[in-house]
Formats: structure tokens, C-alpha cells, sequence
């Protein structure tokens, strides 16, 4: 890297040298980026095991619906099931050729925990097909 002193006419020169600007600058940089904490920070889910009951509803190839009650159930194209079943169900969608679509819709009173719950089951799940319905019945004044 070649510097010069001045014009080759002895005046001195006007310029600003940036080059210990520059070299501070990335000083601070480096220092910067040393110093930032890595986000390790992680939210450990116990999911449900999935269920091996026959009784657990049908899959079905189109389109599912889970439904969150009030009184804490799960409902899945309308029959009750459990977290396990869920999971199982869930599975069994995923496994499908084409993947069906899910629709989540909690009822106005239903438990946020639950609601919690079921949505960090579909999400580790790896459901891509997913979509909340029925909000539109809960407007106060259609608009």
C-alpha cells in the first residue's frame, strides 16, 4: 500500500488521511460482533406420543377440521379425541400422497392453553397445509 507525502512541489498535503479512520472503524467492528450473545435460547415441547387406538376418526384426503371447545376437548371432523390421537392423526395425514388441508378453529371460550398445546403439536407436526376458519363469525359489525 503506497502513501504519498505531498505533491512532488514540497507544499504540504491537504488531503485527510482515512486510513486510521478505517482501521478504527473496523476495530470496533470486530469488537461489536464478538460481543453480541448467540441466541441459543430454545422452548422445549413434550409432544404427545401418538395413539394406536382403531377407534380414533377418519383422515380425511381433502380437507380436516380441528375444533377446540370450551369444556377443553379436541374434536377432529367433529368426533372428540385426544392429544395422542391428534398426533397419530396427524401422522397419518402427512403420510398421505397429496397432503390434505387442516383448519383449526377455537371456539370463542376455549382454553388459550390448549389452543397453545394443539397448535405446537400441528406445528411439530410439519404440517404445511394449515389455516384458521371462523374468525368471521366473531365481527362485531360485519365490516
Amino acid at each position: 500500500m503506497a502513501m504519498s507525502g505531498g505533491k512532488d512541489d514540497g507544499s504540504p498535503m491537504m488531503d485527510m488521511n482515512t486510513t486510521p479512520l478505517i482501521d478504527v472503524m473496523l476495530v470496533l467492528l470486530i469488537m461489536l460482533i464478538i460481543t453480541i450473545p448467540v441466541a441459543t435460547h430454545s422452548v422445549d415441547i413434550d409432544l404427545p406420543q401418538p395413539s394406536q387406538n382403531p377407534d380414533t376418526p377418519d383422515v380425511d384426503p381433502i380437507q380436516n377440521k380441528i375444533v377446540l371447545t370450551p369444556n377443553g376437548e379436541i374434536l377432529w371432523n367433529g368426533d372428540a379425541i385426544s392429544e395422542g390421537e391428534l398426533v397419530g392423526n396427524l401422522q397419518r395425514s402427512m403420510a398421505m400422497a397429496v397432503e390434505p388441508e387442516l383448519q383449526f378453529e377455537p371456539e370463542a371460550q376455549a382454553s388459550y392453553d390448549l389452543s397453545a398445546k394443539v397448535l405446537n403439536i400441528i406445528k411439530g407436526s410439519g404440517v404445511s397445509k394449515f389455516g384458521f376458519v371462523g374468525n368471521e363469525k366473531y365481527r362485531q359489525f360485519g365490516g
